[in-house]
C-alpha cells in the first residue's frame, strides 16, 4: 500500500468519524462513496469494507459522548441492533449475488431519495423546533 492510498484511506476515515460524530453518517454515505471513487474499489468490495470498518467499536468515543448527555436510549440501541443484524445478513446476501451495476443503482436512488426528502420535504418550522426543545426540558426537569 503507498504512501498516498494510506493517506487517501486516514483522510476518508477521519471524514466519516466527523459526520458519523456530528450528524450520525458514515459508513454508507462517506465510506463507501469514497472507497469506490478515490481508492477505486468495486461497489462490493466498498460496501464489505465499510462493513468491516463498522464492524469494530470505531464510534465508542462519539457514543461515550452522546451517552453522556443522555441522548443514547439503550432499549432501542438493542432493538434496533438487533433487527440491523437480521437485516445486514439478508442484504448481504442480496448484494453478493446481485451484479455491481444494480447495487450502484440502488445505493444511488437511496441517496437521491434522501437528499430530496431531507432538502424539501422534512423542513420543520421553528415553531416545531421551539416545541420540541421545551418538551425535551420539561422531560429532564
Amino acid at each position: 500500500m503507498s504512501v498516498t492510498t494510506i493517506i487517501i484511506l486516514v483522510v476518508i476515515g477521519i471524514a466519516a468519524g466527523i459526520l458519523s460524530g456530528l450528524v450520525g453518517v458514515g459508513g454508507g454515505l462517506i465510506i463507501v462513496p469514497a472507497l469506490v471513487y478515490f481508492v477505486a474499489f468495486t461497489q462490493k468490495e466498498a460496501q464489505g469494507t465499510s462493513l468491516g470498518i463498522l464492524l469494530l467499536p470505531v464510534g465508542i468515543l462519539a457514543v461515550m459522548q452522546y451517552y453522556q448527555k443522555g441522548y443514547i436510549d439503550m432499549k432501542v440501541v438493542l432493538v434496533v441492533s438487533a433487527g440491523f443484524l437480521v437485516g445486514g445478513w439478508l442484504g448481504s446476501k442480496m448484494a453478493v449475488a446481485l451484479p455491481v451495476g444494480v447495487i450502484k443503482r440502488i445505493f444511488a436512488i437511496f441517496m437521491l431519495i434522501t437528499a430530496i426528502k431531507m432538502l424539501f420535504i422534512d423542513k420543520p418550522s421553528k415553531e416545531d423546533e421551539v416545541t420540541k426543545q421545551t418538551a425535551i426540558k420539561k422531560e429532564i426537569k
